[in-house]
């Protein structure tokens, strides 16, 4: 028998099967510098070499001996010089593209001094022990203005390829992330750039240690300027913890280092577990993405060897993935597919939905991670035409589970496919795909590896009839449960309030707990339903958070956005009514964007609902969606309906939508509450019967990570289904998992709690108060405080911030602290934070090392423009000193606002008693704008067209992208290579400071008039 070679895998698995963690015997005092040569000294243990590499000249020099040897090739200094110039140090290179060279062109043409092409490896992928590992240490990269030295570095084939921020032990870790950033503003793109070849970085204090991508930095600091930060979702919530198969966190450095630094593991995870997507994103799989991937792998080759999939009786070909509800389930079985498909004796891979919405979705995600790596099938005469190409593009296949059941009833018993070795991935493999349809599958394809993903296992206990997962995929091949999600940060807690709706006999309900009410008469009653309504408009800023402002997209977004799950479609029907009707009396500018979609099911049990069918709605539940499709169509200038093709459009729509926070509240019955993404909802509204994988499914929809703002998925249930939450998290998780999937009580953050841990944590109450004691407004003066006092004041005042923006949700909060106190103190922090920043400008180290500064946590807080605008109108109509010093406070608690100060002041200098204040400030704004860039243009020397051109792209776009041929080609000609390209750099990185520093005074405003 022929050996299943499994490409991409080496023999030993990247992720360690159990990790025991190193005795500690020494608690005594570390500094920096002594968990650093610990570190290294682990390293060389491990078959790293130590290279004495400080500088610019003698990595260079190591990089051309480490190519050459990976090559077994010698190069002439003039092949070196044109090949490193050409390829490797290029003036203009992006971190991008960098990060193509080493995912994806990593063996590249070298032409030779006779004229001649050789293929030059930068990596070797196909025998990763070919690579060479070194390590150095305080690496030093000179700027014109200030010298960096790199802590730690690994070279592989002598391209910094990770590099590690080490903190001392008590130190804050998002320091060592902060930190990172700097360097990436600072120096990274000094000398010969080499240091933007990193792929991926980790940093650690000692105690916890984390690693990621190099686009999470880039992306982080790309949209940041100073502290006038808009974040993405690629920040610091997106780094990564390491473990092994069990999920137990390796958080120690010197245990991370024998395991996540073991040479296998770090050159897999480099070579094969990296996706570069289609936006240029460079992801790294966490460890149980990879985990899942090896064992579906381990189980393939297990099973080819041992024809497991002749035995039919039983389940052995293949298993399951019990991956959790937005832990990147579609990363995973995406990577897992395209290393499959390399394996040669397997003919196709089938990712197979069961939905046609999912079918489309799952074709964009998985365009995302690489455009064309999969093909669709419209149709089931696509689907086989796809099984029968021999064409190896086409060897994934994504497709329902309807369209492959239709194939199979019409094709030939003796059809090729049938008896060829063929790969099965199931996406959220639930019961819908448990009946006659999988059968007829895994009874026609003789030699079928069946797999299964889901993050709500069926159980016996769940199973209400139906088959297991078990039972129908085979065993459970890896696991990775909310609770783990939650623990890990990959995923948020959720926090669940309970609301009355109803009275019995006259007594109101106690503990806020709405009893099983089942009369449908009680539950669809007008006073029911005009309560709930009103009770959501009264709190939805809150709840979503409405007045907080972050970035997707590119586009600047207030607030998140929510999902109204009903139990009917009468029910979903009349809440639409009511919200409109509520709705009229309210100023236009308060108004929800509200949407409703529903299609036909048999029963309102049913926990999926088909997008497809509308046909055999009812008419009067037709026609009301035809009246519902025609508001949504005036909202957003579209042309949908309810007929078969176009509802399909109509969903897709309502979904991006939804997705973009366009959308704010979609009223839905089944729709939505399973295989739905979108980072931008926050909040859950329920009055439905939910149970088991249908409630944690439901609830998973608000939970997954976007910022710092967004800090857990936000349920409000008008349904007593405290009983069914507890049973769901029970069931897939842990009977003692509340107070790591549940936000706690309003009271113990009021009052302090300690954690499951024995951990301490103090109350909103006791901050204050020490806040109040030690730094009262009164004798506040930045000034005069000692650094060490600017330092812990940051400290305080930060996780007041962050306490605050838990406790902002709870319908009871009332804060103490007056909206004027509030303001006065963020002015000092965001003063404290400046002052401090400047000196360390000027030295190696300083206190905002050991200090956060939670700058989108001030963003909740923002002011418009539009309120400064009208505060100027007031003070301009009636010269009132009391709106003239609310627009001085209001202008210096401002994160957006504070930096354009000066410009809104020397505005209201110009104005004379005809101005008009709204007019007259868009004219302002644009004159300024137009000189500004005019000096820039000049004083640079760039090209005038091309660089208003590329602002005006900048401001529409929302952020000032430097990579990529635009920016380019606004700079002056200069020469890339030889003496003349060090001050090409400088020019470069001129342009883009002022050019920067302009977008920020003027973001916001230019777009006044479109608001």
């Amino acid at each position: 028998m022929r050996s299943l070679k499994l490409l991409a895998q080496s023999t030993a698995s990247t992720i360690a099967a159990e990790f025991t963690p190193k005795q500690k015997v020494d608690s005594s005092y570390q500094s920096e510098a002594q968990l650093e040569k610990e570190l290294i000294a682990t390293l060389q243990a491990q078959g790293y070499g130590y290279a004495p590499i400080s500088d610019e000249k003698s990595l260079e020099s190591n990089l051309r001996t480490k190519l050459e040897e990976l090559n077994s090739t010698t190069l002439s200094d003039t092949e070196w010089r044109r090949f490193f110039a050409q390829v490797l140090s290029r003036a203009n290179a992006s971190i991008v593209e960098k990060s193509v060279l080493i995912q994806e062109d990593y063996i590249q043409p070298l032409e030779r001094d006779n004229g001649s092409i050789i293929n030059f490896k930068l990596i070797d992928k196909a025998d990763i022990h070919k690579n060479s590992l070194q390590v150095i240490n305080q690496y030093e990269a000179t700027t014109p203005t200030r010298s960096h030295r790199y802590d730690v570095t690994i070279l592989v084939n002598g391209l910094p390829l990770v590099h590690i921020e080490l903190k001392r032990r008590g130190v804050s870790l998002k320091e060592a992330f902060n930190q990172i950033n700097r360097y990436g503003r600072e120096s990274f793109f000094s000398g010969n750039a080499l240091f933007e070849f990193v792929q991926i970085f980790v940093i650690s204090n000692g105690t916890q240690s984390k690693y990621y991508s190099n686009t999470t930095r880039d992306f982080h600091i790309k949209t940041q300027n100073g502290i006038k930060t808009t974040k993405t979702s690629n920040s610091f919530e997106f780094t990564s913890y390491f473990s092994d198969e069990k999920n137990t966190i390796i958080n120690d450095l010197i245990d991370f280092a024998k395991s996540f630094f073991a040479r296998h593991t770090l050159l897999n995870i480099l070579c094969h577990y990296c996706v570069l997507d289609v936006d240029r994103k460079l992801l790294v799989l966490r460890p149980y993405q990879i985990a899942a991937c090896e064992k579906i792998l381990q189980q393939i080759a297990i099973s080819y060897h041992n024809k497991f999939y002749e035995k039919s009786s039983e389940q052995k070909s293949g298993g399951y993935i019990w991956h959790t509800t937005g832990s990147g389930k579609t990363l995973t079985s995406f990577k897992t597919a395209q290393l499959v498909s390399k394996i040669q004796e397997i003919a196709k891979v089938l990712f197979v939905v069961d939905r046609k919405d999912l079918d489309y979705q799952t074709m964009r995600e998985y365009d995302r991670f690489q455009k064309g790596a999969a093909t669709g099938s419209k149709s089931t005469k696509e689907l086989q035409s796809r099984l029968n190409s021999t064409d190896k593009s086409h060897k994934i296949i994504i497709t329902t589970i309807q369209k492959l059941s239709r194939f199979i009833a019409q094709a030939e018993k003796d059809h090729t496919i049938f008896n060829e070795h063929i790969v099965m991935i199931f996406d959220e493999c639930h019961r819908s795909q448990f009946g006659q349809m999988q059968k007829d599958i895994s009874k026609a394809f003789k030699k079928l590896y069946l797999f299964g993903f889901t993050g709500t296992p069926i159980f016996a206990a769940n199973a209400l009839g139906f088959e297991t997962t078990q039972r129908v995929f085979g065993a459970c091949l890896h696991r990775y449960t909310i609770i783990h999600a939650i623990r890990d940060h990959n995923v948020l807690p959720f926090r669940v309030s309970y609301h009355t709706t109803a009275k019995l006999k006259s007594q109101p309900i106690q503990d806020e707990q709405v009893p099983a009410i089942d009369t449908e008469e009680i539950l669809l009653a007008k006073e029911r339903i005009s309560h709930i309504t009103r009770y959501i408009l009264e709190h939805f800023t809150t709840q979503t958070k409405r007045s907080s402002t972050y970035t997707i997209n590119g586009k600047h977004t207030k607030g998140f956005n929510a999902i109204f799950a009903t139990q009917s479609i009468p029910m979903a029907m009349r809440y639409y009514e009511e919200f409109k009707r509520q709705q009229a009396s309210l100023p236009e500018s308060q108004r929800l964007k509200v949407g409703i979609i529903y299609s036909y099911a048999p029963n309102d049990e049913q926990e999926e609902e088909s997008s497809e069918d509308t046909t055999a709605l009812p008419k009067s539940q037709r026609d009301f969606l035809d009246a519902a499709i025609n508001d949504y169509n005036a909202i957003f200038a579209c042309r949908f309906d309810s007929s078969a093709d176009n509802f399909q459009n109509y969903y897709k729509d309502f979904s991006l939508k939804l997705k973009n926070r366009e959308l704010d509240l979609a009223i839905v019955v089944n729709m939505f509450l399973t295989g739905f993404d979108a980072t931008t909802l926050n909040t859950l509204y329920v009055d439905k019967s939910l149970r088991y994988h249908g409630l944690l499914q439901a609830y998973s929809r608000t939970n997954r990570i976007l910022n710092s703002i967004k800090s857990f998925g936000n349920i409000i249930a008008f349904r007593d289904l405290q009983r069914n939450t507890d049973d769901a998290l029970a069931l897939f998780s842990d009977e003692n998992a509340k107070g790591i999937v549940f936000l706690r009580s309003l009271e113990e953050y009021l009052h302090g709690y300690t954690d499951e841990k024995g951990d301490k944590h103090k109350g909103y109450h006791e901050l204050l108060h020490t806040l109040q004691t030690r730094f009262p407004l009164a004798n506040f003066l930045e000034s005069t405080l000692k650094q060490s006092d600017k330092r812990d004041f940051l400290a305080l005042f930060g996780e007041i911030l962050k306490l605050r923006n838990i406790l902002e949700v709870f319908d009871d909060f009332s804060d103490p602290l007056s909206e004027r106190d509030r303001q006065d103190y963020q002015s000092y922090y965001i003063d404290t934070y400046e002052s401090l920043r400047a000196k360390d400008q000027a030295e190696k180290h300083s206190v905002l090392d050991e200090v956060e500064f939670e700058v989108e946590l001030l963003k909740q807080v923002e002011v418009s423009i539009e309120y400064i605008l009208e505060l100027i109108a007031t003070y301009h109509r009636h010269k009132d000193k009391g709106s003239y010093e609310r627009i001085l406070k209001l202008l210096d608690s401002s994160l957006s606002l504070r930096s354009k100060k000066e410009l809104l002041l020397r505005f209201i200098q110009s104005l004379n008693p005809q101005s008009n204040v709204e007019k007259d400030f868009s004219t302002y704004i644009a004159a300024r704008k137009d000189e500004s860039l005019d000096t820039i243009i000049t004083e640079l020397d760039l090209k005038p067209k091309e660089t208003r051109a590329f602002m005006q792209d900048s401001f529409e776009r929302g952020e000032l992208r430097d990579y990529g041929r635009a920016f380019g080609e606004i700079l002056p000609p200069s020469p890339l290579f030889g003496k003349g390209a060090e001050q090409t750099h400088k020019v470069r990185e001129k342009a883009l400071e002022k050019l920067q520093a302009f977008f920020e005074l003027f973001k916001g405003l230019e777009l006044r008039q479109e608001r």
